[in-house]
């Protein structure tokens, strides 16, 4: 009896084995699926103030960021913007000095990737900067084995149909790259002439004043030369 019930225990146990390492492959094989993630907003950046963002991205992906300066304030406006991007062990991988700039390039290794945006040379004003970034990922050596091995299980025509989407997908995230670009522009395009329109009517106001202020003096200087102590007219 005692032999019997430690026979089925046993078989019950190599059964959950089974079943974890099957729902552990499963779950290796799913992780080349991960959806490509990015973000786009705008942030604020005071004077001398530096904020970091942190982006996960695996060895097989393509990190991009976009950045472009909209509006600056303060009397002494200097536009821009100095972006560093770090590895994940810390190094610095590249740095610009711009109003914008664009990054692209191969992940190398699996982590978090730090940016930093500083705004050092607008020391008394503030800053508006839109951000693009993001991780897209194509299909790699393993992925398209396993698309080899569904091929001689399913039809041509799903096969077609799933590489067509792949296809179809990153040129969706591309086209939306070149948008959010061309968004920048027309942002920074309309905060400059607004700029604009407000230095033409202040400037406006001020020559108005000017020229009412001078036409008084010069009335008042005229007055002057005809009047006497005696509040004679001298000729």
């Amino acid at each position: 009896m005692n032999a019997l019930i430690l026979l089925i225990l046993l078989i019950l146990a190599h059964q959950s084995g089974s079943q974890d390492t099957a729902e552990d492959e499963h779950r290796k094989g799913q992780r080349f699926l991960q959806w490509a993630d990015h973000y786009d907003f705008a942030l604020k950046l005071s004077g001398t103030e530096s904020q970091c963002y942190w982006h996960f991205a695996r060895q097989d992906g393509r990190f991009y960021l976009t950045y472009m300066v909209l509006w600056v304030s303060g009397m002494i406006a200097d536009q821009h913007v100095a972006v560093s991007l770090f590895s994940p062990k810390g190094t610095l991988m590249t740095f610009t000095d711009d109003t914008k700039g664009q990054m692209n390039f191969q992940v190398k290794e699996t982590g978090f990737y730090q940016m930093c945006f500083a705004n050092y040379h607008n020391r008394f004003g503030e800053m508006r900067l839109f951000l693009n970034f993001g991780v897209y990922y194509e299909e790699d050596a393993e992925v398209l084995r396993e698309n080899e091995m569904e091929e001689k299980i399913l039809n041509s025509t799903l096969s077609n149909i799933k590489g067509i989407s792949n296809k179809l997908r990153l040129r969706i995230q591309h086209m939306w790259r070149f948008y959010n670009v061309a968004r920048m522009r027309r942002g920074a395009d309309y905060y400059l002439l607004q700029s604009k329109s407000n230095y033409v009517y202040t400037w406006s106001i001020l020559q108005s004043i000017v020229i009412v202020m001078s036409g008084y003096l010069q009335l008042f200087i005229l007055k002057r030369l005809f009047r006497t102590d005696s509040d004679r007219p001298r000729c």
